[in-house]
């Protein structure tokens, strides 16, 4: 009796294009390495920002929470006082 012929190369194109296929979908299915995530308070690395001007007239950025904790000196100060505290006149 005549025996088939044997294959020399088992893995055929035809039987490498699904394996390949399934490789490239790999990254999409979510089997890749997953990045370290640092746990993090929104409150600790947000920290929002006041913008006030000094008496020399330049710009400074304050946060928030320590103009909380301020001391108010004058409150309500007119627009005569207020352009003498920046050396201009009025």
């Amino acid at each position: 009796m005549a025996q088939p012929p044997k294959k020399d190369n088992p893995i055929s194109r035809r039987g490498l294009l699904p394996l390949l296929g399934t490789t490239l979908l790999l990254p999409f299915l979510g089997f890749s390495k997953e990045e370290k995530k640092t746990s993090m308070k929104k409150n600790e690395g947000e920290e929002q920002y006041e913008t006030l001007l000094k008496p020399d007239g330049t710009i400074v950025k304050v946060k928030v929470n320590t103009l909380k904790k301020s001391k108010v000196v004058k409150k309500n100060i007119p627009n005569s006082t207020f352009l003498k505290w920046l050396d201009k006149k009025s």
